[in-house]
């Protein structure tokens, strides 16, 4: 069982910067968090699809101004509306502007509003993975070396320059959400960490049991691809993005409560758990007080 367990947090970036957005960050490391994430979509679901939505990018580069030692990242970035080259660039400016505190949060993307937002059909889940296959072993590259060409079916990169490349290096951390057993092996050849949200077949109407033994599977699943890939899977974080478990946000009604469920995830063998910010009125609502409260005790109880 791990010993440490970090905990962050995940802002949505639906305020405007000068009416609190700044100030959600700023408090975030003031709490203590390990690591502030954002989503990284065009838009996403209701009750948040017609109203306020930044981008990811800008957002993390306005929040690693106005901080110093919180880990900032995307939770998570897709091929949907990204280019392993232009998202490079990107990735670089950031995590120099940020002083190298960016960790990248990618997964193969769904078929919501992103997926149709240039026009095309929704990708089948095969043509996703197939994408993410290629996706992420270019921008491996891309972030890793001075010059990059490659030829791909889905993505190209010709005599790209990416100097002076990351601050951290060899590149910027991946933490790759995946649960099937291609992006398990994505994860375990090019990533840092590994996330997940748990089983949403059991999400709704399923136990607490079934939840915890559906995680203990992905794990046991992540540990044999990574010893086939002949790496040790104790050399990847493991994250849980909480609130779509089937306990979803009542983990955040008081101290205790969060602790237990902290405990027992990180006897599952994960190394990291991130909690959505409140947002009153959605399924992310949650006391403001208790919400720091954990942030700042729970912690310490677990330890």
């Amino acid at each position: 069982m791990n010993t440490l367990l970090s905990l962050s947090t995940c802002i949505l970036p639906t305020r405007r910067w000068s009416e609190g957005g700044r100030e959600l960050w700023q408090r975030a490391e003031q709490l203590g968090f390990h690591t502030g994430f954002t989503y990284d979509h065009l838009s996403w679901r209701v009750p948040f699809r017609d109203g306020p939505w930044f981008g990811a990018v800008p957002t993390l580069t306005a929040a690693s101004v106005v901080t110093e030692r919180l880990r900032l990242g995307t939770l998570v970035t897709s091929a949907n509306f990204r280019h392993p080259v232009t998202l490079a660039k990107e990735l670089i400016s950031l995590d120099d502007i940020s002083g190298g505190r960016v960790t990248l949060g990618i997964g193969a993307g769904g078929s919501g509003f992103d997926a149709t937002a240039f026009g095309q059909d929704p990708w089948t889940p095969r043509e996703r993975a197939d994408r993410f296959a290629e996706f992420v072993p270019l921008l491996d590259r891309l972030l890793s070396q001075d010059a990059t060409s490659d030829e791909g079916t889905y993505y190209s990169a010709y005599d790209v320059r990416n100097i002076p490349g990351c601050l951290q290096r060899p590149r910027l951390p991946f933490a790759v959400a995946a649960t099937g057993p291609r992006g398990l092996r994505l994860a375990a050849r090019h990533g840092q960490a590994w996330i997940t949200t748990g089983d949403p077949k059991v999400s709704d109407g399923g136990t607490t049991a079934q939840s915890e033994a559906a995680l203990a599977d992905q794990i046991q699943k992540l540990t044999a691809v990574c010893e086939a890939e002949g790496r040790e899977a104790r050399d990847l974080d493991k994250i849980l993005l909480t609130g779509f478990t089937p306990e979803g946000s009542s983990i955040l009604d008081s101290v205790d409560r969060f602790v237990d469920f902290a405990g027992r995830h990180r006897a599952l063998g994960f190394d990291e758990i991130v909690v959505h910010w409140p947002i009153a009125d959605t399924a992310f609502a949650a006391d403001e007080k208790v919400f720091e409260a954990i942030a700042t005790d729970a912690p310490g109880q677990l330890r």
